[in-house]
């Protein structure tokens, strides 16, 4: 796992840690499945540790030029044979290929929150993916015991039904509690689309919806009202605080 700095690896070890010993506590998991999780997993501040990797998984913020970075610097590193794959939700992964080299060998991977629970994992292609690129994926989706769907190369993914349960809310049409029990109690969804939003960042969720607007233009996907003004109040949510 490649950090911008020692205090972001604590932190994300902290994290870890945190949901590992929530897993064992819940009897998901073992303690001694725990401890050989933590074991294989490394951390470093330096690119150059991954030039190694056969598979680099980008989970950064949702920033073209941010996304962009990192396969620029590692696109001289990397052994031919690389797949590089971002995790994003929103942006085309045709824009982060082209930074890459080989753009053959890109893929998205959308891990769909609450990834330690969802089994789902949406792989994108692009119109250059090749076909070992998308076999390999998938391969990979699947030895982690997770159930991989093709996605297209297009913006948004599960964001317009989050937006849609921010402008019921917007117009009365129903409680926080009863919309996400909805959709948990009802579609045996692992969580309700207003906690989902909170569990995203609600600026996150409001950051991605600016850019499926710019790319659609259509009315169902411009920032709802109410999500601006949480944000602009700083809630964004379970991350930082209060949020839905």
């Amino acid at each position: 796992m490649l950090e911008l700095d020692e205090a972001a690896i604590h932190a994300v070890q902290a994290w870890i840690l945190r949901s590992l010993g929530k897993g064992v506590d819940r009897e998901k998991i073992t303690a001694p499945q725990k401890d050989d999780i933590l074991d294989r997993l490394s951390y470093t501040t330096e690119v150059s540790s991954l030039a190694d990797r056969d598979l680099i998984i980008q989970a950064v913020v949702e920033d073209l030029e941010v996304k962009r970075h990192l396969p620029g610097q590692l696109a001289a590193l990397c052994p031919e044979h690389r797949i590089f794959a971002s995790n994003t939700s929103s942006l085309a992964i045709t824009d982060l290929a082209v930074t890459v080299g080989r753009a053959d060998r890109v893929a998205g991977l959308h891990f769909v929150n609450p990834v330690p629970v969802t089994r789902l994992v949406e792989v994108v292609r692009t119109i250059g993916t090749s076909e070992d690129t998308l076999a390999a994926a998938h391969r990979f989706v699947t030895s982690l015991d997770k159930a991989a769907i093709s996605a297209p190369d297009s913006s948004g993914f599960l964001v317009p039904f989050m937006l849609d349960a921010i402008r019921l809310l917007e117009a009365g049409a129903s409680s926080v509690e009863d919309l996400d029990n909805s959709l948990v109690l009802g579609c045996g969804h692992p969580m309700g689309l207003l906690a989902l939003c909170d569990f995203v960042r609600n600026d996150t969720v409001e950051r991605i919806s600016e850019i499926m607007f710019d790319e659609y233009r259509l009315a169902r996907y411009a920032p709802p009202p109410l999500l601006r003004r949480l944000v602009g109040m700083g809630r964004y949510g379970r991350k930082s605080g209060p949020g839905f």
